[in-house]
């Protein structure tokens, strides 16, 4: 009996006993369908979590911030005011402190600081379009690495001369706009107030409509660029010393792409140790993605339970089949089909069993998982833009069907092996 001959047997023979490898094959899809869609849900969640870090800086960037003295939490009662400090979102309950072009220079001169790109801080009056309601927004930038989520047109470009703004796609119907597409091209008007109280208003073109995403908080902020930057500040500044003006919110810092924790760590400290605090992506989310991974991790245990007790049930099957098929077995020796052919041949049945119940359970995790997914998305997950919730990479998939034909084979090995000891003269003799 040649391969071929023992495949096409091994599969005639695995619906020999139809009700009993139908209730295997459940058994193992249980498990391949549950541990599909938590492949799924891991996929999913940390290709948003991926797409959202580069919403929050590259992996070789640290924000770095000047945090007074003592005020390292939320506070319990008033805080006193500091006439240099800023408002910050990034850090709550803490006061921290503008950065002047010294505390740049300090950074600049830190080991292990290869660039510093300085954020200024900038407080706009309000937004509107064509005499419409006024709105409050605040402003953010882009940092090198860094990039944003899109529902319409591109991002403001750093380098051109026009004043440019991306407006946050949750503005764009409340300031007149019947689309996203609608807005590219419009032209805004945003006010700003400068140390004499006067208001100055700039008028930008609207590039660009952006996504709320997972750090995006409350989603209003404007992403102007450059030339837009530098016309606010300076229209902020007006009525200023030079030394009060030149002001940063924050300073952005790159380091070394392949430095290793111990020199991340290193650095924060001795940026630390001047007076400065430093944050990397991997701290603003690494407690999502460890919650997430954690989660995931405890479900794909439910399906490998689930996989194990289906493993029981494959081994129960096959060794029916051999009790079963005694003779059968007996005879195939008697006519010289060695051992190790017995062996190949209900080994075959046990994967047979796996692949079945593992395609048509990672199939249909597929469907129901997508179409969750797509339920979810225009519902409870609206506001998450750019998230599918249960994403398949066929390459996971594959390895998930594998593993359970592997463990299908596992299991099989134990009736695999009694079948191939039996004696052919004792076997023929069986009643």
């Amino acid at each position: 009996m040649n391969a071929l001959d023992l495949v096409s047997t091994a599969i005639g023979n695995t619906f020999r006993a139809k009700t009993r490898s139908i209730l295997t094959i459940l058994a193992i899809f249980v498990g391949a369908f549950t541990l599909t869609l938590t492949s799924g849900l891991g996929t999913g969640i940390n290709a948003y979590i991926d797409q959202t870090v580069t919403a929050v800086g590259a992996s070789d960037t640290m924000t770095v911030t000047k945090v007074e003295a003592g005020s390292t939490g939320p506070a319990s009662g008033p805080v006193e005011y500091n006439p240099d400090s800023i408002s910050s979102g990034r850090i709550t309950g803490s006061t921290v402190i503008a950065l002047t072009s010294s505390d740049i220079d300090t950074i600049t001169a830190i080991d292990g600081v290869e660039k510093v790109h300085a954020t200024r801080s900038i407080t706009p009056n309000y937004i509107q379009f064509d005499g419409g309601t006024r709105y409050v927004a605040s402003v953010s930038s882009l940092v090198p690495g860094q990039t944003t989520l899109l529902a319409a047109g591109v991002e403001p470009d750093a380098t051109s001369g026009a004043l440019q703004v991306a407006i946050p796609e949750s503005y764009v119907t409340p300031l007149g706009f019947s689309s996203d597409s609608a807005a590219i091209g419009s032209t805004v008007q945003i006010a700003i107030t400068d140390a004499n109280r006067t208001m100055h208003t700039v008028d930008a073109t609207v590039v660009g409509v952006t996504q709320q995403s997972l750090t995006a908080g409350t989603g209003a902020s404007i992403l102007p660029n450059d030339a837009l930057s530098t016309a606010l500040f300076t229209a902020q500044s007006t009525g200023l010393a030079s030394d009060q003006a030149d002001r940063y919110s924050q300073a952005t810092i790159t380091f070394a792409s392949n430095a290793s924790t111990a020199q991340i760590d290193a650095l924060k400290a001795r940026l630390t140790d001047a007076g400065f605090t430093g944050t990397t992506v991997a701290d603003q989310l690494g407690t999502i993605t460890t919650v997430i991974n954690g989660i995931v991790l405890v479900l794909n245990a439910f399906a490998i339970i689930a996989l194990l007790a289906a493993s029981f049930g494959i081994v129960n099957t096959l060794l029916m089949s051999v009790q079963e098929r005694t003779r059968e077995i007996g005879l195939m020796k008697a006519m010289g089909m060695g051992s190790g052919r017995v062996f190949t041949l209900f080994s075959l049945e046990a994967v047979t069993l796996g692949f079945l119940g593992s395609a048509i359970g990672a199939g249909i995790a597929m469907i129901v998982g997508s179409a969750l997914s797509e339920v979810l998305a225009r519902g409870l997950l609206s506001g998450l833009n750019g998230l599918t919730l249960i994403a398949f990479d066929p390459a996971s998939i594959a390895t998930i069907i594998l593993v359970v034909m592997g463990i299908a084979f596992l299991a099989g090995t134990l009736p695999a092996a009694r079948a191939a000891r039996a004696d052919p003269v004792e076997s023929l003799r069986y009643e």
